[in-house]
């Protein structure tokens, strides 16, 4: 997973498995990313994790 707001985070945004754009991002990332989390100011780094764990225990329920 890789989290990030502006044009210097696109190529990591891309990259990733899951690329995560903060809900303060520019729109050109929001549109690139799988999931667009909540802004720096309201924890949106940490929901994103939250989120990717529920993912991961899913995945590894279907196991």
């Amino acid at each position: 997973m890789a989290i990030g707001d502006n044009f210097n985070d696109e190529s990591m945004i891309r990259d990733a498995k899951y690329g995560v754009a903060m809900g303060n991002a520019v729109q050109p990332i929001k549109e690139l990313a799988w999931f667009e989390t909540e802004s720096n100011v309201h924890d949106g780094v940490a929901k994103a994790i939250y989120r990717a764990i529920e993912l991961n225990d899913q995945e590894v329920a279907t196991k």
